[in-house]
């Protein structure tokens, strides 16, 4: 069982589709790479020395901590740096690249950093640890001022045969929760939590009991600004997702469900994948992949909105179907030997503009064969729904990326950021011959995606590190922040500061 995120009174089935009308990438001139693609117009690139060295985990594929640089509200930001073996660093730096402060963080034998996230006056870094016979999650505060670093404080403990404990940060990192799992066998029972402010002060411990959720489900645990918790599940077998609220000040816990799966047309549907994103209002966006239990095959893409605020409210849009029809469209947009099926889309964002339309996000993602096999990610896969949850257009991205093993998924796939009505899409690529970052726009209006631009970066296309994902951030618009090798011999990483005309 794994510990994804999912969503939620009731079995709920749609009997009609309302009519929309989906726009397509290849029919409106949509950004493909086997289109011609132009260099982004004039822009400025600032470069700086920068110490990273690559991580190393036994589950590359899985991230605990995939974003390593924070943007700031002064311009500034700060990264989270692997810098030798046995030692991080916290650095901050300004808009100019220079850097203000940085700050060490040694660890010893078997540790791990499990949480990177920022509030209003420090940064938090959350260390899980494992030792004689016990496993903890420990904190860092890290002052955004000065740099000043407080001791560890332990923030939850677990038997070293327990499963893994867990954190998550809220939306502005002002609150952070840490569990551990209490089990019976191989199968989670309960949930001890514990609820913190931004300064390590604990404020609520917390269970959470799954005494009636069977025997197969998936289970994680979200945070508001205010600290209230919020449980996700898929359970019933897969197929209904559901949402528990736990307020601090009250001890009545609000639940609101929605089943997803069931029997359509003779053949069982489960929740395949399946995302959760809570937003600073506490409402909450899920998106769940389904799929035909026997035979695998997608069957449609759901989504649900979560508003527990004043009476509480759920909202179910219409799925969006993953059938026949829609492989053709997506073997027409990528091009080559059609694909006989779709499989290895995975969700990946559930991004929202300022007027609340929606955009889910999806990608291809495999190992081309057994361990140590290179990784690839292909399309992506884009759903735009209006602010009533209506889908109103689909589009595919064809792209087509490969990184070593050592490298998972840390140099490709691509990043996203929502700005107005627009989303930028970040990608490394070599596209006719220029390895480079390619940057796409988004109208989430019509879900148009403009030509991919290459951002001038002419970054090395060797077997080695040329682009590290988790430190692309945007610090507004006009300006990216990222990591990446120039393709000069013998150059090493350099921070670059990229500011679009």
């Amino acid at each position: 069982m794994k510990s994804t995120t999912v969503r939620a009174v009731a079995c709920y089935f749609i009997t009609y589709i309302l009519p929309v009308r989906f726009t397509f990438l290849l029919a409106a001139g949509l950004a493909l790479a086997s289109l011609a693609h132009q260099p982004a117009s004039a822009q400025r690139v600032k470069s700086a020395a920068f110490s990273y060295l690559p991580e190393t985990t036994t589950d590359r594929y899985n991230q605990r901590v995939s974003r390593k640089t924070l943007a700031l509200p002064d311009g500034g930001f700060v990264v989270l740096a692997h810098q030798a073996a046995d030692q991080y660093a916290v650095e901050r730096y300004d808009t100019d690249l220079k850097r203000r402060w940085s700050t060490t963080l040694p660890l010893a034998a078997g540790e791990v950093v499990d949480g990177f996230s920022q509030s209003t006056d420090q940064v938090t870094v959350v260390v899980y640890q494992k030792e004689a016979g016990t496993q903890r999650l420990v904190a860092y505060s890290v002052g955004l001022a000065d740099g000043r670093k407080s001791p560890a404080q332990k923030l939850i403990e677990a038997n070293a045969r327990d499963r893994r404990p867990g954190v998550a940060f809220s939306p502005d990192g002002s609150r952070l929760v840490a569990w551990r799992y209490l089990t019976q066998g191989n199968q989670i029972k309960a949930i001890s939590a514990s609820v913190y402010d931004e300064k390590l002060q604990k404020l609520k411990d917390r269970s959470y009991d799954f005494h009636d959720q069977g025997d197969f489900f998936s289970v994680t645990v979200h945070v508001g600004n205010d600290g209230t918790q919020f449980v996700t599940l898929a359970g019933d077998q897969m197929k209904k997702l559901s949402v528990r609220r736990y307020r601090n000040d009250s001890p009545d816990v609000k639940v609101m469900s929605v089943s997803v799966g069931g029997t359509f047309g003779g053949k069982v549907v489960n929740i395949f994948d399946s995302r959760f994103v809570l937003r600073p209002d506490n409402t909450l966006y899920a998106a769940a992949i389904c799929n035909e239990r026997v035979t695998g095959l997608y069957h449609s893409l759901k989504l649900v909105k979560f508003d527990f605020a004043g009476e509480a409210d759920m909202k179910f849009a219409p799925e969006v179907e993953l059938t026949a029809n829609y492989l053709a469209e997506v073997n027409k947009a990528v091009g080559g030997t059609p694909a006989k099926r779709l499989e290895d889309v995975y969700l990946t964002d559930i991004l929202l503009t300022d007027d609340k339309q929606v955009v889910v996000l999806a990608e291809k993602k495999y190992e081309e064969g057994g361990e140590g096999s290179p990784g690839h990610t292909r399309e992506l896969h884009l759903f735009g729904y209006n602010e009533f949850l209506t889908p109103s257009w689909r589009s595919i991205v064809a792209k087509d990326q490969v990184a070593p093993a050592a490298d998972g998924y840390s140099s490709i796939g691509y990043r996203a950021a929502t700005f107005g009505p627009e989303v930028q899409l970040l990608t490394w690529e070599k596209l006719k011959g220029k390895s480079d970052l390619y940057l796409r726009r988004l109208n989430v209006a019509t879900g148009v995606v403009s030509d991919p631009k290459g951002l001038g970066l002419n970054v090395a296309a060797d077997q080695n590190l040329a682009y590290v994902k988790d430190f692309t951030t945007w610090l507004d618009p006009k300006t990216i922040i990222g990591v990446s090798r120039p393709s000069k011999k013998s150059a090493a990483l350099m921070l670059n500061k990229i500011v679009l005309k």
